[in-house]
């Protein structure tokens, strides 16, 4: 940040983010004295921006209230790392159209030779991930769940079960998790007593409450997700004990697939599964010698996969 017209720039973007800032703080971000910090206000203000400087204890600079600053120009490696991040959360399941506007109003504001580039940038990139259409919660969801998982308040939401019936809860949200297409969200559930799993997009309602709450130490919201989806009950309860390590075989094997530990042999994949054909063919992918403890079908699946490839490789 040597160039002082670079600093010029820097000073008013961290104007932008914080209400008030002192003087001593801004020459520390900056890098330079306070004196230097004057006569960057002063620079400011000689373009047009309303920089306020208050004095006293308390004082430092702020912009104006009610200014609204006019867009702030980006590089190309900036405009790309924008247009990248929103092209994959369109893609991932951003909540609502926000990243359709988006993208549309940094495109607008782009110099025309960097916005056809960045348009062809756009109609080229292929993903090899599906997108999940209908599982994007509305986004003042989404805004009202973080905000009282940081300050730690209790909210009070309507929600509708996988069966369609809806109920009124009150919830301490512990943290906000984004995991294979869908936004989830953890918290003590005060109508059923226990910490739960809830799908974002199945909140019908949600306000945010005055009472307070702790989260425990101990709690991670990401690993309480995949465990328990993991933990949804399937038609198959499988046991697999695989002949490798257990770092090569979470490598291979999601936490929101199986569950797994060390044991004789190798390590003790624990499953359940509405396919026994899907779950032969993922021991078949993992490409190691494995043992299948139960269920006896599973065995006949394996066998039956077997036989297709087999018929598939004499064709």
């Amino acid at each position: 940040m040597s160039h002082p017209t670079t600093r010029v720039l820097a000073m008013l973007e961290l104007m932008q983010a914080h209400q008030r800032m002192s003087g001593a703080a801004l020459a520390e971000r900056l890098g330079v004295d306070e004196r230097t910090v004057r006569r960057y206000a002063g620079r400011l203000a000689e373009l047009g921006i309303p920089v306020t400087a208050e004095r006293g204890r308390y004082g430092g600079y702020r912009l104006m209230p009610g200014y609204k600053l006019p867009p702030l120009m980006l590089n190309d490696d900036e405009a790309t790392a924008v247009v990248l991040g929103l092209l994959a959360g369109r893609r991932l399941g951003l909540p609502g159209d926000a990243a359709e506007s988006a993208l549309a109003k940094v495109q607008r504001v782009l110099p025309r030779s960097l916005r056809d580039r960045v348009q062809a940038l756009q109609e080229t990139l292929g993903f090899t991930l599906a997108s999940r259409e209908g599982a994007a919660p509305a986004t003042g969801t989404v805004l009202v769940l973080a905000q009282a998982a940081r300050e730690r308040r209790r909210v009070r939401m309507r929600y509708r079960s996988w069966k369609g019936s809806d109920s009124e809860r009150e919830v301490d949200p512990y943290g906000l998790v984004f995991h294979s297409g869908r936004w989830y969200f953890v918290g003590h559930d005060h109508r059923s007593g226990q910490t739960r799993t809830f799908r974002a997009d199945r909140v019908l309602s949600v306000d945010l409450g005055d009472a307070t709450f702790d989260v425990l130490d101990d709690l991670d919201p990401v690993q309480h997700v995949t465990q328990s989806l993991a933990a949804v009950p399937y038609t198959h309860e499988v046991e697999v004990v695989l002949e490798t390590t257990l770092q090569q075989a979470a490598k291979w094997i999601p936490p929101s697939a199986a569950t797994l530990s060390e044991t004789t042999g190798g390590v003790l994949m624990r499953a359940r599964a509405e396919s026994l054909d899907g779950m032969a063919q993922l021991l078949a992918g993992f490409g190691r010698p494995f043992t299948i403890r139960r269920p006896e079908e599973l065995r006949g699946a394996v066998r039956d996969l077997a036989a297709r490839l087999t018929a598939s490789a004499n064709a």
